[in-house]
């Protein structure tokens, strides 16, 4: 066994070190773990010229913590955690998550991270502050708006299409006051702030809507941590019924939410099976309401396919399928100088 004064912690930036991944990937795999790809530094830990431990940064979003089986016992964890988090501060990354297997949440809490939510057997969400969630919740509270059916909407809105605003004008017409959460991550073909302004200028012609920026409560797919489960089939298991269950404890409280309202998927199975996730998990206090999509040429609407002809610059079959305000954005960043 090597002695633990003998550990060298070093920083590899991904960008700069490309060539340090194969052993991280080997000392991933020795642990079962897989390695997930918007990791921007590892900390690495070395016993003379072996890699005996890691802990991966994304953001911030602690990733891929292994340690070489000949240390397991003696607080290399602990310690890999520690220098993972100075990395982390000394980019301002104050408020820090990680994902993990449930078997392993009172190790992490040793090093000061508390549950967020779990899924079964499968992952459990964990932040370094106890009081992460309550405090967001308190700023929520401060939106909360009086009636007895009060609705939510989670969407990415990558764009915004005529799609979603039908499914908010439908939510809205039928609740009191809806809250429309649009998810944070950078993760998708348009930046959070775009989304978020396509957003807003599509449904400011509704009194009863408030737009909330999604926060790191509302989880993208897109940056799951999902490395330590290797059957896709977990990932969104896990992924969903975390979010699911984060909403039906937290945030429908906080807001007094009676209503989740979600669209028909008739394309992806990923969403269909997050749709059903929520049927089953927030149904015995939070109704939730499944609207159809509505169809232009006869076809379902879908922000895919609004992507798929800002490819080829098809505007003029765009513009069937968003709004205004979603086209004058579109047009004003997307349309090329010859295309005009």
């Amino acid at each position: 066994m090597y002695s633990q004064t003998d550990i060298d912690f070093r920083l590899a930036f991904v960008s700069q070190h490309p060539e340090r991944l194969r052993q991280i990937r080997l000392l991933l795999a020795d642990s079962g773990l897989g390695l997930d790809s918007d990791i921007s530094l590892f900390v690495e830990a070395w016993s003379g010229s072996r890699l005996v431990g890691c802990a991966g940064l994304a953001a911030n979003v602690i990733k891929c913590v292994a340690v070489d089986e000949t240390q397991r016992g003696e607080n290399l964890s602990a310690r890999l955690l520690a220098e993972v988090e100075n990395a982390a501060l000394t980019r301002g990354h104050f408020h820090l998550f990680l994902c993990t297997r449930p078997c392993n949440k009172e190790r992490f809490a040793r090093s000061g991270f508390w549950p967020v939510a779990q899924s079964g057997n499968n992952a459990v969400l964990m932040e370094n502050t106890p009081q992460g969630i309550t405090r967001y919740c308190r700023l929520l509270q401060k939106q909360r708006q009086p009636g007895e059916r009060i609705g939510a909407i989670v969407m990415n809105a990558n764009p915004f299409t005529l799609g979603h605003r039908y499914l908010v004008e439908q939510a809205a017409q039928r609740c009191d006051w809806l809250h429309l959460f649009v998810v944070q991550e950078d993760a998708s073909f348009f930046p959070f702030a775009d989304r978020l302004r396509m957003v807003c200028a599509g449904v400011a012609h509704l009194p009863n809507v408030t737009v909330h920026e999604g926060s790191q409560y509302i989880i993208s797919r897109a940056t799951f941590p999902a490395y330590f489960l290797k059957e896709s089939g977990k990932v969104q298991q896990a992924w969903s019924e975390i979010d699911a269950l984060i909403f039906h404890d937290r945030i429908a409280p906080a807001l007094g939410i009676t209503h989740r309202f979600v669209g028909s998927e008739p394309f992806c199975d990923v969403t269909r099976q997050y749709n059903q996730t929520l049927h089953t998990l927030l149904s015995d206090r939070i109704e939730v309401v499944e609207l159809p999509r509505i169809k232009a040429a006869g076809n379902p609407i879908s922000a895919s396919e609004v992507r798929r002809l800002l490819k080829t610059e098809r505007f003029s079959r765009i513009q069937e399928i968003v709004p205004q305000s979603t086209f004058a954005h579109l047009e004003a960043h997307y349309r090329s100088a010859e295309a005009v």
